[in-house]
């Protein structure tokens, strides 16, 4: 099963990175209208604001059987990056890089471990396959949305909480 979690991002990771290099430098830095929105660079840097947390929550789990942890302050993180003063092609490579090493590190837990729980803030215990598949669902959704599809990925599920 660490296979196949780690495989899920892999895919997730060759089919959108061309997308996401098509992107032009002026498209990414577009800044939508709304108080909270994220222009695309922004959206991506969460990703990998995203892929930092989850590292030490997949990391953690599986060493000590178990993790629990306080969510991040998103807004702060990719404010404090300054991902829209970021050239596009940076970011990109750096979110493809992060997450081809996340695929490995996931391909390596022991099947066992997988089944170990994490709670995140007041966040019900969900277990590491749950937390790794839902890693990959939250980057598709957000994919889905800084590219401006038709069909964004829903997130959250009912009853979970956001990575």
């Amino acid at each position: 099963m660490p296979g196949q979690l780690a495989d899920l991002l892999r895919n997730t990771l060759a089919t959108e990175l061309p997308q996401l290099s098509a992107l032009t430098e002026t498209a990414a830095s577009e800044m939508p209208n709304g108080p909270d929105a994220w222009s695309p660079k922004q959206e991506l840097g969460h990703l990998i604001d995203s892929a930092a947390n989850n590292h030490l929550r997949f990391v953690s789990t599986s060493l000590n059987s178990g993790f629990s942890g306080l969510p991040y302050a998103q807004n702060g993180w990719v404010d404090l990056h300054g991902y829209q003063d970021k050239p596009w092609t940076t970011t990109v490579f750096f979110w493809h890089a992060y997450n081809t090493f996340l695929a490995d590190l996931i391909s390596r837990i022991p099947e066992d471990d997988l089944a170990n729980t994490c709670t995140i803030g007041g966040s019900e215990p969900c277990t590491l396959r749950f937390l790794i598949q839902d890693y990959v669902l939250h980057m598709q959704h957000h994919i889905d949305h800084l590219l401006g599809r038709e069909h964004v990925t829903p997130y959250p599920p009912a009853g979970t909480t956001t990575t």
